[in-house]
């Protein structure tokens, strides 16, 4: 059954006209139907769709990043109207053996929600108003504010699943690839974790935002001694476990050689190559990490959020309201920031 064809009401949402051009429209209101909940967005962390901005690629669909209120919840869910959540990325199927182990961002059968709900939008972060199914809304514990838990997506889900599968921990050392957003949280992770977290960042702002974290160390990658300088600073062995965050060509490579013999390496990036006659030769374990999953791991994400919150309100060095989304995706072209939130002026 489709959700009734009234348009109730009307949103702000971000839309992206050309090269370094985009409007806030007024789009009608998202329509829920079946197990998908309505929920008011209240801060909508930024991720890379800057890039979209910068080059012009229209779209009306943006972000995937979220966290508010439930406004409309199915009949005889698990979440409810007034409830806050964690608006979880993309769209599984739930009946798949991926969605069922709790590993929808990697569905075998994604599914459209517009098409399901008869809603004219409802898909994008950056508005006002989204439709998700009550499975993919994770809620938020009392103790933990909105704003802390929108973290759980990009800002400290992807590096959260890398230290989970590497299960980071007291003493060992981890070094971070690309201090950017992701790898900010990444320091964040590993140093509530009690890791010794080393990074490699040429930009000046995020080496000092990440030593404020917590990084004891960041080393310039910019020459052919990077992973000379991090066995350096680890007694001559190299680090213990690794996270690719910058997304180079060559990133991924270097942090290879940076990892000590028989230690462990997680890329969350989409960076460049690794031999695999080097890795076998060096006994590395290698970990393809993306999104976190949220229906084994809850538990343990609202500890990281409650223990990391000091270090989260230093990782989040700006925050906009969504009608001055030009402004902040020029702000992150300059990278000269951490995590940049969207907030809705209206909540």
């Amino acid at each position: 059954m489709l959700g009734t064809p009234l348009l109730r009401n009307y949103m702000k949402q971000v839309a992206i006209t050309g090269p370094m051009d985009c409007v806030v429209d007024e789009v009608p209101d998202p329509i829920r139907s079946l197990n998908f909940a309505l929920v008011e967005i209240q801060y909508a962390p930024m991720c890379t769709e800057f890039h979209q901005f910068q080059n012009g690629h229209k779209d009306d669909a943006i972000g995937h990043e979220a966290a508010g209120i439930v406004l409309e919840a199915p009949p005889a869910s698990r979440i409810h109207v007034g409830d806050r959540v964690v608006v979880m990325p993309q769209n599984g199927c739930g009946k798949c053996p991926l969605c069922l182990a709790g590993e929808h961002i990697r569905c075998l059968h994604p599914v459209n929600p517009l098409e399901i709900c008869g809603s004219p939008n409802g898909r994008a972060t950056y508005a006002e108003r989204l439709i998700q199914q009550d499975w993919l809304l994770w809620p938020i514990p009392d103790d933990i504010s909105t704003r802390h838990a929108s973290m759980a997506c990009c800002g400290l889900g992807p590096t959260f699943n890398a230290c989970e599968t590497m299960d980071v921990g007291t003493g060992d050392v981890l070094l971070v690839s690309g201090l950017g957003p992701v790898g900010l949280g990444a320091v964040v992770n590993g140093v509530v974790r009690g890791a010794r977290v080393i990074g490699i960042e040429s930009n000046p702002y995020r080496v000092a935002l990440a030593k404020e974290l917590g990084a004891t160390d960041v080393v310039d990658p910019r020459g052919d001694r990077v992973a000379e300088t991090v066995r350096e600073l680890t007694g001559g062995l190299g680090a213990d476990m690794a996270i690719e965050a910058s997304s180079t060509e060559t990133g991924p490579s270097v942090l290879f050689r940076s990892t000590r013999i028989g230690g462990q390496m997680a890329s969350v990036g989409w960076g460049g190559p690794i031999r695999m006659a080097d890795l076998v030769a060096r006994g590395i374990t290698l970990h393809g990490c993306w999104h976190w999953n949220h229906l084994r791991h809850s538990s343990r994400m609202a500890w990281t959020i409650r223990t990391a919150a000091p270090l989260l309100d230093k990782m989040i060095t700006h925050e906009f309201p969504l009608t001055e989304v030009e402004q902040a995706w020029k702000l992150q072209m300059t990278g000269q920031c951490g995590k940049v939130l969207l907030h809705n002026a209206r909540c």
